[in-house]
């Protein structure tokens, strides 16, 4: 049987030199939520899990969703919702993070109440968004820990260095990406994590990357 995967803080130091401390604390001590859920029993699914958290938090430098668009910008991220192609005018969401968390984060992904899309944003390892998502986090990590927070309540707390690294392996797995991890299908995990392909380039660096810190010694 294949020995569990550890990740070193050296490994973290070799891929994400600037890695915030909460993250690097989360590595040192929280790791058994990785062998709980099956990602640390093989190299191919630790890279790409690892490859997915250093692409959402830009090498372990980010904890929150970046929502401090310009104008220009907004137009290409979400073109079906402004101007030329959609109705909103994005000069009056520009650098405005909470005003653009809940018109396009609001009445969907279970963000139904007024301020839900801003509440729920991206949060953690692996961006965790919207209300079902922190929902679908609880409950799936508490399968295997009880005492886990309610990230609905407490949003916050998937930032903690006690809870982050629970948070990510819990919705990864309940996305179902150690099966596509296993088949090698970086297109399929991405979109599992991020429900589409954006930034899947930089996605397949960064597994180029992981998967030569992380490989079974028998390859």
């Amino acid at each position: 049987m294949a020995e569990t995967v550890v990740i070193t803080l050296g490994q973290i130091d070799q891929l994400a030199p600037r890695a915030l401390p909460v993250y690097r604390a989360a590595f040192g001590t929280e790791q058994h939520f990785l062998v709980h859920f099956g990602i640390a029993a093989s190299a191919l699914r630790v890279s790409h899990f690892m490859a997915q958290v250093l692409h959402e938090t830009v090498a372990l430098t980010r904890e929150l969703e970046n929502l401090r668009y310009s104008a220009q910008r907004l137009s290409k991220v979400w073109p079906q919702r402004f101007l030329p192609r959609g109705p909103l005018d994005p000069a009056s969401y520009a650098y405005d993070e909470v005003r653009l968390a809940n018109v396009v984060y609001g009445g969907r992904l279970g963000n139904v109440l007024p301020g839900d899309g801003y509440l729920y944003r991206g949060r953690g390892l692996l961006q965790l968004t919207g209300k079902d998502s922190y929902a679908q986090a609880t409950e799936t990590l508490r399968t295997g820990y009880p005492s886990a927070p309610d990230f609905v309540a407490d949003p916050d707390a998937v930032l903690s260095a006690r809870w982050c690294l629970g948070v990510a392996a819990a919705i990864w797995i309940a996305k179902g990406c150690n099966e596509a991890a296993d088949a090698g299908d970086i297109v399929e995990v991405s979109t599992r994590i991020n429900g589409g392909t954006v930034g899947l380039a930089e996605r397949r660096r960064w597994l180029a990357r992981t998967r030569a810190v992380w490989r079974d010694e028998r390859q």
